[in-house]
């Protein structure tokens, strides 16, 4: 008992260092889609989740792309 207890302990604190507030997650949205916007064309909608991964907590950030913005060199 006393090791179940430890696990869902240990659960429950990694649950709660992954959640991400409102305010938070719309300040991350705006800062990776300013970033993706420098290398992607997008269509606008960004999508960002938190997970619980096999090794952490996990981000993922989903957007889709209209086209690639390749960087040509200058001659």
């Amino acid at each position: 008992m006393r090791g179940e207890e430890k696990g869902r302990l240990l659960r429950l604190l990694s649950q709660d260092k992954a959640e991400i507030n409102e305010a938070s997650r719309q300040a991350a949205i705006r800062d990776f889609k300013r970033v993706a916007e420098e290398y992607f064309e997008t269509d606008g909608g960004f999508l960002l989740t938190t997970r619980e991964g096999k090794h952490g907590a996990e981000v993922v950030i989903t957007f889709r792309i209209l086209r690639v913005k390749n960087f040509t060199p200058i001659q």
